[in-house]
């Protein structure tokens, strides 16, 4: 059974920079595509950025490019999102998944992810 784990969450202030990390065990010795994702109040769950483990082809939601980098750390088997010059509207619930990879591109909706993280709370003001 896959398991994710977020954690790094967090309250900051407007500018400021988080580091969240995915603990995904095997996932990330695997060609999968594991991406964040987030979620506001009121809105539908939203990709911000999907990494194809494979070979560390990265995609970015345009709200976040340039601010929020996605990585993986091999060391600690982890995914990781680096989040800069973050903003109030970036406080949202966020979320760490995963998806075997079927060739191509790794998809951005979250609907074609499989595997969730139960969430970890971010919180700019």
């Amino acid at each position: 059974d896959v398991q994710l784990v977020e954690s790094g969450g967090g309250s900051v202030q407007a500018g400021g920079s988080l580091t969240l990390s995915c603990a995904a065990g095997r996932y990330t010795y695997k060609r999968n595509c594991m991406g964040w994702f987030r979620q506001r109040p009121g809105k539908d769950r939203e990709d911000l950025a999907v990494l194809w483990i494979g070979g560390a082809t990265t995609t970015y939601a345009d709200s976040v490019k340039g601010r929020f980098t996605i990585s993986k750390d091999n060391t600690k088997n982890t995914l990781d999102l680096q989040m800069n010059s973050l903003k109030p509207e970036d406080s949202a619930v966020y979320y760490c998944a995963a998806q075997p990879w079927f060739g191509g591109r790794c998809p951005t909706s979250p609907r074609s992810y499989t595997y969730w993280g139960k969430g970890t709370q971010v919180t700019v003001s």
